[in-house]
């Protein structure tokens, strides 16, 4: 036997257990997707493709989905907007320097339910620290529901995600800024080339990669984002700021339907594999390019 063939049999016992513990859940649940399985009552029976009708006009399903693709794309933009400039200003010699670099990843080191608490009391209504200083500052005359407003809770979510996972995206963009030569903005600034413009016609498309990756990480984290706002909201005011990953949840959990459950979860997981190809294709040309 040649070595190539041997070492494809040795790898197999580890790529069965692999395959087995990854896609032994999702076909799992992708069977439970076509029963309507209820536990308290003892109703166990195939019904096909009777759960994904109901999903498609559950009015819930709906609104978590947009609250959903809210809660990403103003989190995500928010993240690499700012990763950049942080980016940008990590990049330059300065003292303090490597203070600054430590310091930026203690957010992202401190775990999601960690954070999540520590900004459920800052955002508390009567002793919240955040309501402390905008009523010292003057911004407000009386303190702000944060968590139990329906229209700030989502956006309060957002800003504790957005503060978490920032320094994710500048650590990844200040490496790419470092694989750039000096030679390119040195010719740059012998033609007369202003600091926009070489932002935007030298960084900006040689980072196009680096940011694509970025994005992909960040929209597919932020797309199934679950414990941030299970810890801080339960979903609501109002179901407010449920997601697709929270309803799944209660769905499965707490009123124990185990075959829509499996539904909305299967659903979430194509939502998640479409992002992903999207994205994928969209790299494979940039790199190709």
């Amino acid at each position: 036997m040649s070595s190539r063939y041997a070492g494809h049999l040795l790898v197999l016992p580890a790529l069965g257990i692999l395959g087995l513990l990854a896609l032994g859940p999702i076909l799992w649940a992708l069977w439970l997707s076509f029963q309507r399985r209820l536990l308290i009552f003892d109703i166990s029976r195939f019904v096909g493709l009777e759960n994904y009708w109901i999903a498609l006009h559950d009015p819930r399903f709906w609104q978590s989905l947009l609250n959903t693709a809210y809660f990403t794309a103003v989190s995500v933009t928010a993240e690499i907007i700012l990763g950049m400039a942080i980016a940008l200003l990590i990049r330059h010699s300065f003292r303090g320097r490597g203070w600054v670099r430590a310091a930026l990843l203690v957010p992202w080191a401190i775990p999601t339910v960690v954070s999540a608490r520590m900004w459920e009391w800052m955002y508390n209504a009567d002793f919240g620290f955040i309501n402390f200083l905008l009523l010292r500052s003057g911004l407000v005359s009386s303190p702000l529901n944060w968590l139990g407003d329906r229209t700030l809770a989502l956006h309060a979510a957002i800003l504790m995600d957005v503060w978490k996972t920032t320094p994710f995206a500048a650590f990844l963009l200040s490496a790419a800024l470092m694989t750039i030569p000096r030679d390119l903005y040195q010719a740059a600034q012998v033609d007369g080339a202003g600091a926009w413009a070489v932002f935007r016609r030298l960084t900006l498309p040689l980072l196009r990669p680096a940011l694509l990756v970025v994005l992909l990480f960040r929209t597919l984290d932020a797309f199934r984002v679950f414990d941030a706002i299970y810890v801080l909201t339960g979903g609501g005011p109002a179901n407010t700021t449920e997601t697709l990953s929270v309803y799944t949840y209660k769905t499965l959990f707490q009123t124990l339907q185990f075959g829509y459950g499996s539904t909305l979860a299967v659903l979430t997981f194509l939502c998640v594999l479409l992002t992903s190809l999207a994205y994928l294709r969209f790299l494979r040309r940039e790199i190709a390019y």
